[in-house]
């Protein structure tokens, strides 16, 4: 008999990647304890992904599985702002947010439980659960922002104390982020206006002005995608991306700074170190990958344009949903 928790909902974002979606499903039903929702919102709007989400929903009745399809493609940032949107209106007291290449652990929602519960009485009301790599190797993450550089502490403690639970955060990440409704309820559904990159590390230093944001010692999901490195050590790594990615990254810099400023944490001078450096970051991975002719154009045309939206007087954060 499936077990429902009636204060959960799920949203995922895929994009032409059914193999790894179906993988993502299969996790669902290996799952000890079940959402009451689960949103897809595809990207792709692709008619098998309509049958796979049918099929999951036979399958975890009476578990409402939403396919939602996305007229465009609107990146991550789109997806999870829509998805977001639609969670908050099912009445969903927390969001469970996650790409399509992951898989979460059977007994994930059982160990998010508690820390739901904490999470209302002690303001903890972004939680980020540990995650393994591909390879079951642990998997690091930078849970700290720097918020006057805009860019994250590349020295933050990896890995728990013994004893230790949980550590503080001021950001969040889309693969695994679990946010109460009283979020969006404030602060809106996330930024669709990035595409991709640095939407949900917006949009977990937004919530840490309105709560206190945790990173928590239990491991709940793991990725299921494979991806080019290079080693910095025994568990950071430097991963392989793409020309697209390297616009955004730039790009959304623009929008960063908007809300940064919007918040009282912008310094012009510290600001444009932090964009420097994450240049460097990014002319780094350029030489490591061999791909510097096509990859510097897509770094300096995302900060033209990322300049552009800085300068742009029309500019409004992202409503409330409440």
């Amino acid at each position: 008999m499936t077990t429902i928790d009636n204060q959960v909902a799920i949203v995922v974002v895929t994009y032409k990647r059914k193999a790894l979606l179906q993988v993502l499903f299969d996790s669902y039903l290996a799952s000890t304890r079940q959402p009451k929702d689960i949103f897809i919102v595809d990207n792709d709007c692709d008619p098998e992904v309509e049958q796979m989400c049918q099929v999951l929903g036979e399958r975890l009745a009476p578990v409402k599985v939403t396919w939602v399809a996305m007229t465009e493609n609107t990146g991550g940032a789109g997806g999870f702002s829509k998805g977001v949107e639609l969670a908050y209106q099912s009445g969903a007291e927390w969001i469970w947010i996650m790409d399509d290449d992951v898989k979460i652990l059977p007994d994930a929602l059982e160990k998010l439980e508690p820390w739901m519960s904490r999470g209302v009485k002690e303001n903890h009301r972004v939680i980020q659960c540990q995650r393994l790599n591909y390879d079951g190797s642990d998997f690091y993450w930078q849970y700290h922002f720097l918020n006057h550089l805009g860019i994250p502490n590349p020295i933050a403690p990896a890995g728990f104390k013994a004893g230790e639970t949980s550590r503080k955060m001021n950001t969040a990440c889309f693969e695994g982020g679990l946010f109460h409704r009283s979020i969006p309820e404030t602060i809106g559904a996330p930024d669709k206006r990035f595409f991709i990159y640095w939407d949900d590390t917006i949009y977990g230093y937004l919530a840490s002005k309105i709560t206190q944001p945790i990173i928590i010692s239990d491991v709940l999901m793991q990725r299921t995608r494979s991806l080019d490195h290079f080693e910095l050590g025994k568990i950071r790594k430097l991963n392989s991306t793409s020309d697209m990615v390297r616009y955004y990254i730039m790009r959304n810099r623009g929008f960063m700074a908007k809300y940064i400023q919007l918040n009282g944490d912008y310094n012009p001078l510290v600001w444009r170190l932090g964009t420097l450096l994450t240049l460097a970051k990014e002319i780094i991975r350029l030489f490591i990958t061999k791909s510097f002719k096509s990859g510097f154009k897509a770094l300096m045309r995302g900060m033209k344009d990322g300049k552009k939206e800085w300068k742009n007087s029309d500019w409004r954060p992202m409503p409330p949903l409440k």
